[in-house]
């Protein structure tokens, strides 16, 4: 299908890895002139290996620490405007609430909240004056269903569903639209990591640490597995092309059915 996003730019946070990279990839396969953000030089090797892939892509990398209010100036500097804002940038960790820090409350804010308030801000006037434009704001499952263990960062992802809803109402009567999409427990560089932290034997094989994870901590998946980076991103890519131009102000679901609940 054509999504008709050629020759479109678009800005993919936290890029580098997990699903920012597939959803880079596939904005780059559609067409798209994207640019990337990473915190090191490593986001240029990301970007240069998406190129190779893709030869008629345009893959741009930017070194910009967007979870920082300096950071981000970086980025605003390298791209004035973008007509597609993915605001894919998060940090997690799982920790009984009562062992959980102001400073980790904070930095989950900044990183996972401001980074997205910060980035929309400068971008969206912008698209609004040009009467089009796509953010997207890449929340969790837990923004629904807050994890005992993750509290601090189910209160992150709860708060993007609201500055996307808000924003939405700001671009009333334009083409511009604002979306959130909420992943399940996705495939990542550090899940491994984070599923051996909450298993009960984490030395075990991790086919059996990932089907314990589901049966003791995420029972209502209906697919009871890990999601794919690139099944979140074919979902992101459509979310931004001006197929779904109907749809503002939406949440939508990649979690494997693990939010019991039809709407």
């Amino acid at each position: 299908m054509d999504l008709k996003l050629a020759g479109s730019h678009g800005i993919v946070t936290g890029g580098t890895a997990g699903i920012g990279l597939a959803i880079a990839r596939q904005l780059a396969a559609e067409g798209v002139d994207v640019v990337i953000t990473g915190r090191s030089e490593s986001v240029h090797t990301v970007a240069a290996q998406l190129q190779a892939e893709m030869p008629n892509a345009k893959v741009t990398g930017v070194i910009a620490d967007v979870g920082s209010a300096a950071g981000v100036e970086a980025l605003f500097r390298a791209v004035p405007q973008t007509d597609i804002l993915i605001n894919n940038l998060g940090i997690y960790e799982a920790k009984k609430f009562e062992d959980i820090p102001d400073a980790d409350w904070l930095n989950l804010f900044e990183v996972n909240v401001l980074s997205g308030v910060r980035t929309a801000r400068h971008y969206l006037p912008g698209m609004i004056q040009r009467d089009n434009g796509r953010i997207i704001f890449i929340s969790s499952e837990s923004a629904v269903m807050t994890p005992p263990d993750m509290i601090h960062y189910g209160m992150t992802k709860t708060a993007q569903l609201a500055i996307s809803r808000g924003l939405a109402e700001t671009t009333r009567g334009t083409k511009v639209t604002v979306n959130t999409v909420l992943p399940g427990p996705t495939q990542s560089a550090n899940i491994e990591q984070f599923l051996r932290s909450v298993a009960t034997d984490p030395g075990a094989p991790i086919e059996e640490v990932e089907k314990e994870f589901f049966a003791r901590h995420r029972q209502s998946s209906l697919l009871q597995r890990l999601i794919a980076a690139d099944e979140v991103a074919h979902l992101v890519a459509y979310v931004a092309s001006p197929l779904s131009s109907a749809s503002n102000g939406a949440t939508f679901r990649a979690e494997g059915g693990l939010i019991r609940s039809v709407v």
